[in-house]
């Protein structure tokens, strides 16, 4: 199996209706038990169907989990991406703008719920997921993020917004701290959607770390 060509993803509009219910059950069962201790047994009881169906699907246990990691990765990949758009295409307010962003971003994970539980499965057992399926959901996932948000902070440097004053420092690095002082914090706070928290305090510790963020680059 190689990354590169991947089974198609888990929603694809294309994918028959037996193959769909088989990613959905898959996506609940990795979810709930993780990558070693889900069986193909389980997601066929899940998903009402044989065995024999999964693999005629998906060939075996891996690469039915590249193809569920792969779309739920694309999907927030996704709502990410729209969201930066929406408030960093168009600079009105640095502070509030970068703010509004990072809330939305965080509040997006965090809604995702039992949908993103593949995303903790992925972090609790990576040493266990096989190196070609945990290199392939971190480019489509969060890795993708950062290159999109490193383009926007690109931008905004070259509109004089942003500034990188020290050899080091560039576009990808402000985001790699960004995210660090914006949302890796919500993130474990809520064992990334496991946990709620209120929306002000989701809201006041992301304004501390965009304010933080803007001592460095702004």
């Amino acid at each position: 199996m190689t990354p590169g060509n991947p089974t198609p993803p888990a929603g694809s509009r294309r994918m028959p209706e037996k193959r769909q219910a088989i990613a959905r059950a898959a996506s609940t069962v990795f979810g709930r038990e993780g990558y070693t201790r889900a069986s193909v047994d389980a997601i066929a009881a899940e998903a009402g169907v044989s065995k024999r169906t999964i693999y005629n699907h998906f060939g075996d246990k891996e690469k039915l989990f590249l193809s569920v990691a792969l779309e739920t990765a694309g999907e927030l990949t996704e709502i990410i991406a729209g969201l930066a758009d929406r408030h960093l295409h168009k600079i009105v307010d640095l502070e509030a703008d970068l703010t509004a962003f990072a809330v939305d971003r965080a509040k997006a994970v965090i809604a995702a719920g039992d949908h993103y539980a593949l995303g903790r499965t992925i972090r609790a057992e990576a040493g266990n997921i096989p190196p070609d399926v945990l290199a392939a959901w971190l480019d489509a996932g969060p890795l993708a993020s950062h290159r999109d948000i490193t383009a926007h902070f690109d931008r905004l440097a070259g509109q004089g917004l942003l500034r990188f004053d020290e050899a080091e420092q560039d576009a990808g690095l402000a985001a790699t701290q960004f995210t660090l002082l914006t949302f890796s914090g919500a993130a474990d706070r809520t064992f990334y959607g496991a946990v709620p928290i209120p929306d002000t305090e989701l809201a006041s510790g992301i304004a501390v770390g965009v304010r933080a963020f803007l001592r460095l680059y702004g």
